[in-house]
């Protein structure tokens, strides 16, 4: 059964520093169960061939076969796999382009089928292919920031090897793994996962200001997946 949910998410930001802080006003949400076990059948991917062609079947192949092959190794080299092959085997077109509308997030079965996708996209589906590999979630941030040298919004995913650890970016921007204080080029403004929604704070660090389920887009993305899209 589809809920409709009302969700307000106003963004405020103010520059002091070259800091950000984001102001939310969010509506009442409902949080849905982040399943997110993909195990695709030979009858799925003989549907997504016939829905897209024989490239889109090879792609979700082998990001099953990715999962499969990378499961016991360390994280590092985890955080390593992953970002390249999503980097390597999705092109970067805008949602306007794939989806006629001005902000969709894909799930990574429909950024693979298609073979493209923007930020949000490369940064969702890392983040969920690195859950499958075993990473806790409380590693795990996707993270908005302004991308300084593009003068616009961009989304990431950010790796926190413990609490306090300067967190590794994983961008569709650079193949390269780095550490966020390597990334002058970003400045973040907030960050969430599927257990919180934080800011980051004007003179460093973060306040967790709510559930990651007042996001829409992830609502409806949640939705999707748990619907095996």
């Amino acid at each position: 059964m589809v809920l409709a949910v009302s969700i307000t998410l106003n963004m405020t930001v103010y520059k002091h520093r070259w800091q950000w802080i984001v102001i939310l006003v969010i509506g009442l949400a409902i949080s849905w169960p982040l399943l997110a076990e993909w195990d695709i059948s030979q009858k799925q991917l003989d549907d997504i061939e016939l829905r897209y062609n024989k490239f889109a079947r090879q792609r979700v192949a082998d990001w099953q076969l990715l999962i499969h092959r990378s499961k016991d190794l360390p994280e590092s080299e985890k955080l390593e796999q992953v970002n390249a092959f999503f980097n390597g085997n999705v092109q970067f077109i805008s949602d306007q382009l794939i989806w006629q509308q001005k902000d969709y997030w894909a799930t990574p079965i429909e950024m693979l089928s298609i073979g493209a996708g923007d930020c949000e996209d490369y940064a969702v589906a890392k983040y969920f292919t690195l859950k499958k590999l075993g990473v806790d979630e409380d590693k795990l941030r996707l993270t908005y920031v302004k991308a300084v040298t593009l003068n616009q919004a961009h989304m990431v995913l950010t790796y926190f090897d413990h609490k306090r650890a300067i967190p590794l970016v994983l961008d569709n921007l650079m193949i390269e793994i780095k550490p966020a204080n390597q990334r002058r080029d970003l400045i973040p403004v907030y960050s969430f996962n599927g257990a919180g929604l934080w800011l980051t704070k004007q003179r460093g660090g973060e306040q967790r200001v709510g559930d990651a389920s007042r996001l829409s887009l992830w609502e409806k993305l949640i939705f999707r997946i748990n619907n095996g899209e």
